[in-house]
Protein backbone atom coordinates (compact mmCIF):
# COMPACT_ATOMS: atom_id res chain seq x y z
CA UNK A 1 0.00 0.00 0.00
CA UNK A 2 1.29 3.60 -0.87
CA UNK A 3 1.73 6.46 1.81
CA UNK A 4 -1.18 8.13 2.57
CA UNK A 5 -2.07 12.07 2.87
CA UNK A 6 -3.66 12.76 5.80
CA UNK A 7 -7.34 14.85 4.78
CA UNK A 8 -8.76 14.92 7.95
CA UNK A 9 -8.00 18.79 8.49
CA UNK A 10 -7.14 20.59 11.32
CA UNK A 11 -10.81 21.85 11.89
CA UNK A 12 -12.61 18.32 12.27
CA UNK A 13 -13.42 17.42 15.92
CA UNK A 14 -14.69 14.62 17.69
CA UNK A 15 -16.92 14.34 20.48
CA UNK A 16 -14.58 16.13 23.26
CA UNK A 17 -14.93 18.98 20.44
CA UNK A 18 -11.27 19.32 20.42
CA UNK A 19 -9.89 20.88 16.89
CA UNK A 20 -6.70 18.93 14.91
CA UNK A 21 -7.44 16.05 18.02
CA UNK A 22 -8.33 13.56 15.09
CA UNK A 23 -5.83 14.27 12.55
CA UNK A 24 -2.97 13.91 15.18
CA UNK A 25 -4.51 10.59 15.59
CA UNK A 26 -4.82 9.81 12.22
CA UNK A 27 -1.08 11.03 11.62
CA UNK A 28 0.58 9.15 14.32
CA UNK A 29 -1.96 5.85 13.47
CA UNK A 30 -0.64 6.19 9.78
CA UNK A 31 3.22 6.74 10.84
CA UNK A 32 2.56 3.66 13.36
CA UNK A 33 2.15 1.53 10.24
CA UNK A 34 4.53 3.09 8.10
CA UNK A 35 1.93 4.86 5.64
CA UNK A 36 2.08 8.33 6.36
CA UNK A 37 3.41 10.44 3.46
CA UNK A 38 6.44 11.33 3.04
CA UNK A 39 7.04 15.42 4.93
CA UNK A 40 3.99 14.70 7.19
CA UNK A 41 5.29 14.57 10.78
CA UNK A 42 3.43 11.58 12.78
CA UNK A 43 3.95 14.73 15.90
CA UNK A 44 4.85 18.32 14.82
CA UNK A 45 5.66 21.39 16.68
CA UNK A 46 2.76 23.28 15.36
CA UNK A 47 -1.05 22.34 15.96
CA UNK A 48 0.17 18.97 17.08
CA UNK A 49 2.02 20.42 19.96
CA UNK A 50 -0.95 22.80 20.64
CA UNK A 51 -2.94 19.96 21.42
CA UNK A 52 -0.86 18.46 23.42
CA UNK A 53 0.18 20.98 25.66
CA UNK A 54 -3.33 22.77 25.55
CA UNK A 55 -4.54 18.88 27.07
CA UNK A 56 -1.75 18.56 28.74
CA UNK A 57 -0.87 15.15 27.16
CA UNK A 58 2.64 14.47 27.03
CA UNK A 59 3.74 13.26 23.18
CA UNK A 60 5.21 9.76 24.56
CA UNK A 61 2.69 8.24 26.00
CA UNK A 62 0.10 9.41 23.28
CA UNK A 63 2.68 7.90 20.23
CA UNK A 64 2.46 4.71 22.37
CA UNK A 65 -0.94 4.24 23.27
CA UNK A 66 -1.50 4.69 19.45
CA UNK A 67 0.97 2.60 18.26
CA UNK A 68 0.72 -0.46 20.43
CA UNK A 69 -2.89 -0.15 20.47
CA UNK A 70 -4.25 0.77 17.28
CA UNK A 71 -7.21 2.30 18.42
CA UNK A 72 -10.19 4.00 16.60
CA UNK A 73 -10.90 7.38 16.83
CA UNK A 74 -13.44 6.86 19.82
CA UNK A 75 -11.50 5.00 21.89
CA UNK A 76 -8.62 7.22 21.44
CA UNK A 77 -10.65 9.61 22.98
CA UNK A 78 -11.82 7.46 25.71
CA UNK A 79 -8.19 6.71 26.60
CA UNK A 80 -7.53 10.65 26.84
CA UNK A 81 -10.20 10.92 29.17
CA UNK A 82 -8.26 8.44 31.61
CA UNK A 83 -5.46 10.70 31.82
CA UNK A 84 -5.25 11.68 35.38
CA UNK A 85 -3.60 15.39 34.09
CA UNK A 86 -5.88 15.91 30.61
CA UNK A 87 -7.61 19.17 30.75
CA UNK A 88 -10.78 18.54 29.42
CA UNK A 89 -13.00 21.00 30.59
CA UNK A 90 -14.73 23.51 28.74
CA UNK A 91 -12.73 26.81 29.03
CA UNK A 92 -9.64 24.50 28.27
CA UNK A 93 -10.83 23.15 24.82
CA UNK A 94 -12.37 26.44 24.04
CA UNK A 95 -8.73 28.16 24.94
CA UNK A 96 -7.20 25.53 22.36
CA UNK A 97 -9.41 25.51 19.77
CA UNK A 98 -9.27 29.23 19.83
CA UNK A 99 -5.38 29.25 19.48
CA UNK A 100 -5.76 27.24 16.44
CA UNK A 101 -8.23 29.21 14.52
CA UNK A 102 -6.22 31.98 15.22
CA UNK A 103 -3.16 30.94 14.39
CA UNK A 104 -1.91 32.42 11.06
CA UNK A 105 1.16 31.19 9.09
CA UNK A 106 4.47 33.29 8.52
CA UNK A 107 4.52 35.53 4.84
CA UNK A 108 6.52 32.84 3.42
CA UNK A 109 4.37 30.20 4.05
CA UNK A 110 1.42 32.26 3.25
CA UNK A 111 2.97 32.67 -0.40
CA UNK A 112 4.51 29.76 -0.76
CA UNK A 113 1.21 27.49 -0.15
CA UNK A 114 -0.79 30.10 -2.56
CA UNK A 115 1.80 29.76 -5.05
CA UNK A 116 2.16 26.58 -5.25
CA UNK A 117 -2.15 26.55 -6.12
CA UNK A 118 -2.23 29.05 -8.28
CA UNK A 119 -4.40 31.50 -6.07
CA UNK A 120 -3.17 34.99 -5.81
CA UNK A 121 -1.16 36.28 -3.17
CA UNK A 122 -3.75 39.15 -1.94
CA UNK A 123 -6.70 36.34 -1.33
CA UNK A 124 -6.90 37.29 2.25
CA UNK A 125 -6.24 33.46 3.62
CA UNK A 126 -3.70 34.03 6.12
CA UNK A 127 -5.06 31.57 8.58
CA UNK A 128 -2.77 28.05 8.96
CA UNK A 129 -6.11 25.48 9.11
CA UNK A 130 -7.47 26.74 5.73
CA UNK A 131 -3.42 26.93 4.37
CA UNK A 132 -2.91 23.67 5.64
CA UNK A 133 -6.41 22.20 4.30
CA UNK A 134 -5.50 23.77 0.41
CA UNK A 135 -1.68 22.20 0.98
CA UNK A 136 -2.85 18.50 1.41
CA UNK A 137 -5.79 18.77 -1.26
CA UNK A 138 -2.76 19.57 -3.56
CA UNK A 139 -0.83 17.08 -2.01
CA UNK A 140 -2.68 14.66 -2.52
CA UNK A 141 -3.45 15.41 -6.07
CA UNK A 142 0.25 15.31 -6.63
CA UNK A 143 0.35 11.75 -4.80
CA UNK A 144 -2.37 10.40 -6.12
CA UNK A 145 -4.74 11.65 -8.70
CA UNK A 146 -1.94 13.36 -10.84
Amino acid sequence: MSKIVPLIGSAEVGPLGVLHLPRLWLKVSLDSKGLLADGYPAVGTGFDQMVLDGLNLKKEPVVNYITKNRPTYCEFEAWIKQQPDARLDSASIDKLNEAIRGYNHDDGTVQSVLGENGLPPDTGIRDAVTLNRIDDWKCFHDAVLR
